[in-house]
């Protein structure tokens, strides 16, 4: 009798500490699982700030033409992306823009835009941008807060 006694104490006990192991270890994974969650919400923060880096230098910033004339080599390329300019002499109109035409938020209205500087680089037309000249630059987010354009008005 005491052997069966001590037998059922042991499987009672084995059961007990396997219970109380499933639920440590349930425990443990449900808190993971929120940590994990925060984590990537916090990546994907992470994300949108760096991506966003490269066009901080154009935020409310003042550049010298040859620096607008640069931007526009590096950015009229990118897909749904644009970059306005307004020189001086286009005062009033929307300028030229290289690469996609945007709105004032963001939405692409026209992925056909200008490819070429010839008439950024010829004195004598209107979409002349002066290496030497002074121009004030934005940045244009969508409704998703994604940059989608840049903005480069001649001083």
């Amino acid at each position: 009798m005491e052997e069966n006694t001590g037998v059922g104490i042991r499987v009672a006990a084995g059961i007990f500490l396997t219970i109380m192991l499933i639920t440590i270890v349930v425990i443990i994974t449900i808190s993971s699982q929120d940590a994990a969650k925060q984590g990537q919400t916090k990546m994907a923060a992470i994300t949108t700030q760096l991506s966003d880096t490269e066009y901080q230098t154009y935020s409310n910033t003042t550049l010298s033409g040859s620096q607008v004339l640069n931007a526009v080599r590096q950015y009229m390329n990118q897909e749904q992306f644009g970059v306005q300019v307004i020189t001086g002499k286009q005062r009033g109109t929307t300028g030229t823009f290289y690469g996609d035409a945007f709105n004032d938020i963001g939405e692409i209205t026209d992925a056909s835009s200008s490819s070429s500087l010839s008439k950024a680089e010829e004195q004598s037309a209107a979409e002349y941008i002066n290496p030497s000249g002074k121009f004030r630059s934005s940045i244009v987010r969508d409704k998703n807060n994604m940059i989608r354009g840049i903005i480069f008005r001649q001083e």
